[in-house]
């Protein structure tokens, strides 16, 4: 049974450009990604910690996190993510499965859940697309995760093949294993690359557009340099 209240909270703007409003109740304090932070009422107060030492920097987070608090009266703040996108909420159970989220995922939680990092292992990280590391959040409470493009949830109760790029979040008790996706041929040339089939039953996020395929489409169109010689 919850013995944590979920906090008032709104998402507006999905799924192109969401940002997320949360009302905290007088003394509550909630966990936000630095630089995610839009706007506060007066009764916001922000603390900066210093969270997870060096396996949160090689895993591509950031290594401060804020806190803000609700000091005296309720207070509202307004968090927004760096990229145009989606913004999803979970709530945790305690007890209950863990949330595994790709590294640049992260967006804001409630006090009662703790973030860690896992090491997937140098053949799955190097592969996966999501990096050597996940984080790994746990506990009772609302987690709140955001994407580059929309949020898709699928429910997983047999097996399900995902393109890499396109991996968001999964819950904990899913095996997942990395391949890639046709021949050799199909790797090289194809546009599509590595792919994870995630086996078992729980649920997956997954994101609409892939930021590689942004960048490989963007490429054509930068300005290049060229370095014309002397005499």
């Amino acid at each position: 049974m919850s013995t944590v209240k979920p906090l008032e909270h709104s998402i507006e703007g999905k799924p192109d450009f969401a940002f997320l409003t949360v009302k905290l109740p007088a003394g509550e304090m909630i966990k936000v990604e630095a630089s995610a932070m839009q706007a506060m009422d007066r009764h916001i107060k922000m603390r900066t910690r210093l969270k997870g030492g060096f396996k949160r920097l090689i895993s591509g987070e950031n290594l401060f996190l804020n806190e803000f608090t609700a000091e005296g009266k309720d207070g509202e703040i307004v968090i927004g993510s760096a990229v145009p996108g989606d913004i999803k909420r979970l709530y945790l159970t305690k007890g209950g499965p863990s949330l595994f989220l790709q590294s640049s995922s992260f967006l804001a939680s409630s006090s009662g859940i703790e973030t860690t990092t896992k090491f997937q292992g140098f053949i799955k990280g190097f592969f996966s697309g999501a990096g050597f590391f996940l984080i790994k959040c746990s506990g009772e409470g609302d987690i709140f995760f955001n994407s580059y493009g929309g949020i898709i949830e699928v429910q997983i109760n047999d097996e399900f093949t995902i393109d890499n790029n396109h991996i968001v979040a999964f819950t904990e008790g899913l095996e997942y294993s990395v391949h890639k996706f046709g021949g050799y041929k199909s790797f090289f040339f194809s546009g599509e690359g590595l792919i994870t089939r995630f086996r078992g039953q729980g649920r997956v996020w997954i994101q609409t557009r892939a930021m590689p395929s942004l960048i490989a489409w963007l490429n054509p169109f930068r300005q290049v340099v060229t370095k014309t010689k002397r005499n």
